[in-house]
């Protein structure tokens, strides 16, 4: 018989490892709940052109990255290659235009994309997205870098900072990719043919090049900040202004361009230590012109994306402790064959009057106590024949190995009092 394997650069997440997970998804739903954000599920796939039009048909994800498909229907289809292009596609939609400002939503879930795998990096891995729609300020770009602050604060990470950067508008950004080109065209033999080919199709990204031929035209190229419009250097100070206030660290890095093309104006990442010399742990910025390039009204947008098996990877390397997921706190054993029925009538009981309670499947004694001790029970409850001649069942606390009987009426509650240290 064949032997199957799991596709290349996909994972099996196991139970040892879900402490990790389960400690990162609740600190992001927890944190995004307190600023405010409401939940929001998106289709594992859209419409192909929603992420060729969204995202932008010169990036890498939409030329080489996207796992798309036609459906029986003859539909082309494509498995999500990030949140956003589809947030904002449910934002048009279902009509979120006319809630209040700002709408703030977050999203968790898989994403897909075509890359070589590499720590860290997967096919198939996920994402905490989350977005603030219909607020042009300066506050916005604020609220969003704070809550990825957060994220990773209260995950533990050591050597947090932001790297800042501002890509323009359509009004300034224009000048400044032919500045830009320019200085690219005259160092032409010097550069990469990846960077040729942005330099035609998206010439941002030579910026974000990582060649080491191509590093001393980026280090001598026009800076974007040099060449922002009053509206556009109005926006980055204040902002800056506000991480001075807060004490926040932040560097400008006239080299952070992001990878799609929606973004203007702000771009960030958070950068964190733990991986070897300091690294991006998650980015994102804003997208002004997004939803109305999908067919809604102009709306002011900013939002940033997390990693969730990088944010996993990094609290290993760092070796941050995370809490481990619950255990039923009971565990049923029994004595002979005819104590069976009343363990699972027992079992049934206790678990409809919201118990966490868990039952041995066979074994002596002795082996069933191993098992209640594998499982992380707290306490064991021994049923046999002479408790049952007494309508009582004994409870043994694996903890201090004590030991003490209680009667079948209103077990139940007498159990939840001992859960509680009662």
């Amino acid at each position: 018989m064949p032997r199957f394997k799991r596709p290349t650069g996909t994972q099996d997440i196991l139970p040892q490892e879900q402490p990790y997970w389960h400690h990162v998804v609740q600190t992001a739903e927890r944190l995004a709940l307190r600023y405010g954000y409401g939940r929001l599920d998106t289709p594992i796939f859209e419409e192909t052109a929603l992420f060729a039009r969204g995202v932008g048909g010169a990036t890498d994800i939409v030329e080489k990255e996207m796992y798309s498909f036609k459906d029986k229907g003859g539909h082309d289809l494509t498995l999500r290659p990030e949140f956003t292009a589809g947030v904002v596609r449910a934002y048009i939609e279902n009509g979120m235009q006319k809630l209040p400002k700002p709408v703030k939503l977050y999203s968790i879930g898989p994403i897909f994309r075509y890359e070589r795998p590499q720590a860290g990096r997967f096919r198939q891995f996920h994402q905490f997205n989350a977005e603030i729609l219909g607020v042009a300020d300066p506050l916005a770009d604020l609220e969003t870098m704070l809550l990825a602050w957060d994220l990773y604060e209260h995950l533990e990470f050591g050597g947090l900072s932001f790297q800042l950067n501002s890509t323009g508008c359509p009004t300034c950004r224009p000048g400044y990719i032919e500045a830009l080109v320019a200085h690219y065209r005259a160092h032409y033999d010097q550069i990469c043919d990846d960077c040729k080919r942005r330099l035609e199709t998206n010439p941002l990204r030579v910026l974000d090049c990582k060649k080491a031929q191509c590093q001393p035209v980026i280090a001598s190229a026009p800076r974007i900040t040099e060449h922002l419009c009053d509206d556009c250097r109005l926006h980055f100070q204040t902002l800056r202004g506000y991480l001075d206030t807060l004490g926040k660290p932040y560097t400008i890095n006239p080299r952070l361009v992001r990878g799609l093309d929606y973004y203007t104006k702000t771009v960030f990442e958070v950068w964190a230590e733990g991986i070897g010399a300091q690294a991006a742990v998650c980015g994102g910025g804003r997208y002004d012109g997004l939803v109305e390039l999908l067919g809604g009204p102009p709306t002011p947008a900013v939002g940033f994306a997390a990693g969730i098996e990088r944010v996993v990877m990094v609290m290993k390397a760092q070796g941050v402790a995370v809490p481990p997921l619950p255990a039923p706190t009971f565990f049923i054993a029994w004595l002979e064959k005819s104590a069976r029925p009343l363990a699972v009538r027992l079992l049934v009981e206790l678990r409809a009057a919201d118990l966490g309670v868990q039952m041995a499947m066979g074994g002596s004694l002795r082996s069933q106590l191993r098992q209640a001790n594998r499982r992380g029970a707290r306490f064991v409850l021994i049923v046999g024949g002479d408790e049952l001649a007494r309508g009582e069942v004994a409870c043994k606390n694996l903890l201090d190995g004590g030991q003490e009987s209680f009667p079948l009426e209103n077990l139940a509650e007498r159990l939840r009092r001992l859960e509680a240290g009662g």
